[in-house]
């Protein structure tokens, strides 16, 4: 059955800056409650917009304790008050997802892969609805391996593409497969590449991401548990790539940037690469080099809210 394209931001998304984070199901205007269940939180046992109605940052992240990281520098980043030690877990009602704020700060882990990342996504979504937050810049934050570049560096992503290189994400919804673009906002990857510059700290690039649905045959890994294909096909398929823009390849990038794009939130995915993939498959730096890159994108972000904020920087 041929795809279904959805073009998905419409003409009614068009002033979506002026109102607070639009959902795209009728049916929820009809419940009574929405329990976000993987978050441990609910429309009728928490006081959502008291929560997080100042809302203006979500920064997400695979990790749980990197994302716990973040939101501690992000604490010190922007001077707060009390111990940046003692934030505690708004999910610690569920061991699923961890989320931790931090004044105008969310930062929230979202496990691996798609499957994870959408579960946390629909309830994220919907958790800034229901708090009313408007003009919302969303973050995914994470690791990659490089295409042709080499490691620490930073890619932002310019589209988000599939195996095929293509700016889509396709979803089995009722048995049939609906596409949907994953065009990230360019305005917000411009910014944050002249944040970049302005830190001069390390390399960063702009350029599409390829999307995978596993760690190893689904990147062309030679050193999986499986392996179909030779040395020189996982070559020529990266070469392919390489032409086609790709710079990184990672397992959320798609689903982010369609989800935000059809609910019409500003996003942006900044990932560092650990490897290069022409060069080798395993990850080889020392834990040391490793938690250094993994603060590359963390610095970059936190920047680019401190300036946003105003803060001197």
């Amino acid at each position: 059955m041929a795809p279904i394209l959805l073009n998905c931001v419409g003409n009614d998304n068009k002033d979506y800056i002026k109102q607070h984070v639009q959902v795209k199901n009728p049916y929820l205007d009809t419940m009574e409650e929405d329990i976000l269940y993987h978050f441990s939180l609910g429309t009728k046992t928490h006081n959502l917009p008291e929560m997080f109605g100042d809302i203006k940052f979500v920064c997400v992240g695979g990790s749980a304790n990197r994302m716990k990281a973040f939101a501690q520098f992000m604490h010190q980043e922007l001077k707060l008050s009390g111990n940046p030690k003692e934030i505690q877990d708004i999910c610690a009602g569920t061991d699923r997802y961890c989320m931790y704020k931090v004044g105008p700060v969310l930062s929230i882990s979202h496990g691996m892969g798609v499957p994870s990342i959408s579960i946390m996504l629909h309830e994220l979504i919907k958790l800034l609805h229901h708090a009313q937050c408007r003009d919302v810049v969303l973050f995914r934050l994470g690791t990659s391996g490089g295409v042709g570049l080499a490691p620490g560096t930073v890619v932002i992503t310019a589209k988000a593409v599939d195996y095929s290189f293509l700016p889509q994400f396709e979803q089995v919804v009722l048995g049939k497969v609906i596409t949907r673009s994953t065009e990230l906002d360019e305005g917000v990857s411009n910014e944050l590449l002249q944040c970049s510059s302005e830190l001069n700290s390390f390399p960063t690039v702009i350029g599409n991401t390829m999307c995978t649905h596993d760690f190893y045959e689904g990147q062309g890994r030679l050193d999986g548990a499986l392996c179909s294909f030779s040395h020189e096909e996982k070559l020529e398929y990266l070469s392919k790539a390489y032409e086609a823009g790709v710079r990184n390849i990672e397992m959320e990038s798609t689903v982010f940037a369609a989800m935000c794009r059809v609910c019409g939130l500003k996003a942006a995915v900044i990932c560092v690469a650990l490897l290069n993939r022409f060069e080798g498959d395993q990850i080889t730096a020392s834990h040391d080099v490793l938690v250094e890159y993994q603060q590359r994108p963390q610095n970059l972000v936190s920047y680019f809210i401190k300036k946003r904020l105003g803060l001197n920087v």
